[in-house]
């Protein structure tokens, strides 16, 4: 039996990777199985009760026709208990069986600056690079993947596939750059060297719209199955996965199951990265502006869609398809497809869920059209209407006028509070080194966002806001 051991079993892993392995097992193919866990102490209740049903759960899928459909998961058949040494998960790490380590974490949970580097400011990033340091493990992704990884080497088990799962740009390049860096600072010289000869870390791109659990979908799930399960979440009916088959030590026949696997994952991820996730932020922001719930009513608010289809058409395909370099993707259908998906009401994804973390959606989402539309002497004014969008939803939140709690790990506070505190809150966004890298104070950045601003207000006052 072949393992992948993922660390995160929230929704998303549940309702994506361990979905195409199930599916894989269904076609009788069971050489591989998922073993899991958490490497912070958060979704307890959930891990209980995976744990009580063996594994297992239910999954609620609901097409933009409004088609219902329940499976019931059974890929994942060990749930590591969490503790704070990790203790359990590294043990899996380090048995033979284990031949891929997979993980989600949030675009948020790598630390890494604009120029790729970790940020040491993050307090969590460097209270567990002292204790890996003494040998010990931490919560974040990197000191667990090194205690995992330190723990294989001594018993000998051989090459390991590290498999990034999150929505990150290069996603298995800049995970592992970080974690070279980790090890590096820790002045494990022969772990460095370890890891360098004996894992990979394929890039990948991942793709389906899953909410966070809620109440309803546990009773949707009761009176359709008969089935009453704590641990039951619901996803959208689109799925994809697209990976580079760059694998240390074997993987499972996913493509089988429809997975694609393939050379370069760079236009897919591209292509996902700035016209779904970034337009996904863009109607989070806006609908949270202008007194919005869910992202299917900014979808179907006429003046939110025209912003995201604006953006996309306007500013993002132009540098994605050109002439020397045209796009493998039918971007126009691939923005319809995804502005479809979006307004499916049955999804019920929340602003709020959205709308996080936009300190590293920023820079990793929509600087990079920015920068290439200003590079190649383009205009930036539609593109320019996302990153206002999110300084004048920082504003509000400065304000403590939004309506719901919001997350940011990217997020310095104070920076952001001096940023809307600022005599000139647009000059002060945009020079912003974080957001914006070596773009940070540039002229037509700064002007583009003036305009854009000035059109977030007038839109917001539209909506009676």
């Amino acid at each position: 039996m072949n393992v992948m051991l993922h660390l995160g079993l929230g929704s998303f892993h549940r309702a994506h990777q361990a979905v195409y392995l199930h599916a894989l097992h269904e076609t009788g193919d069971q050489a591989w199985i998922i073993a899991g866990g958490n490497t912070r102490p958060d979704l307890a209740d959930t891990l209980a009760a995976l744990a009580a049903q063996g594994g297992a759960y239910t999954l609620e899928t609901i097409s933009p026709a409004g088609e219902h459909r329940y499976q019931r998961i059974g890929a994942i058949r060990r749930v590591i208990p969490y503790t704070p040494d990790l203790g359990g998960l590294v043990e899996q790490g380090a048995k033979p069986e284990t031949k891929i380590v997979s993980f989600t974490v949030t675009e948020a949970g790598y630390y890494l600056d604009a120029k790729h580097r970790l940020d040491l400011g993050f307090a969590d990033l460097a209270a567990d690079l002292e204790r890996a340091r003494q040998g010990q493990s931490g919560g974040t992704i990197y000191a667990a993947l090194t205690a995992i990884l330190r723990a294989r080497r001594t018993a000998g088990a051989g090459p390991v596939t590290l498999l990034n799962c999150d929505n990150l740009r290069h996603n298995g390049d800049r995970s592992r750059g970080g974690l070279l860096q980790f090890i590096e600072l820790i002045g494990d010289a022969d772990l460095l060297a370890w890891v360098q000869a004996n894992t990979t870390s394929p890039n990948a791109m991942v793709d389906r719209i899953t909410p966070r659990p809620t109440p309803e979908v546990r009773v949707r799930v009761e009176a359709a199955t008969g089935v009453d399960d704590p641990a039951a979440l619901m996803a959208e009916s689109f799925i994809q996965w697209v990976i580079e088959d760059r694998f240390a030590a074997g993987r499972p026949a996913w493509e089988a199951v429809g997975v694609q696997m393939v050379d370069s994952v760079d236009a897919y991820e591209e292509a996902k990265i700035r016209l779904l996730n970034a337009t996904h932020s863009c109607i989070a922001w806006a609908g949270t502006l202008v007194g919005h719930t869910y992202i299917h009513e900014g979808t179907q608010d006429p003046a939110i869609r025209q912003l995201a289809y604006d953006y996309v058409t306007d500013d993002t395909i132009p540098v994605l398809d050109t002439p020397d370099k045209p796009s493998p993707i039918d971007l126009a259908a691939y923005r319809d497809v995804v502005l479809d998906r979006f307004g499916n009401p049955a999804i019920a994804d929340t602003n709020q869920r959205v709308a996080m973390d936009g300190f590293s959606k920023i820079p990793g989402f929509i600087a990079p059209t920015i920068r290439e539309r200003l590079a190649r002497g383009e205009g930036i004014a539609s593109v320019a209407m996302l990153p206002a969008l999110f300084l004048a939803f920082l504003q509000r939140w400065r304000q403590g006028r939004l309506p719901y709690a919001y997350q940011d790990q990217a997020m310095d506070p104070a920076a952001a509070h001096a940023i809307c505190e600022a005599a000139d809150p647009v000059a002060a966004f945009c020079a912003s080194v974080p957001l914006w890298g070596p773009l940070a104070g540039d002229a037509r950045l700064v002007a583009a966002l003036r305009e854009a601003s000035a059109r977030v207000a007038a839109f917001v006052a539209g909506h009676g806001r």
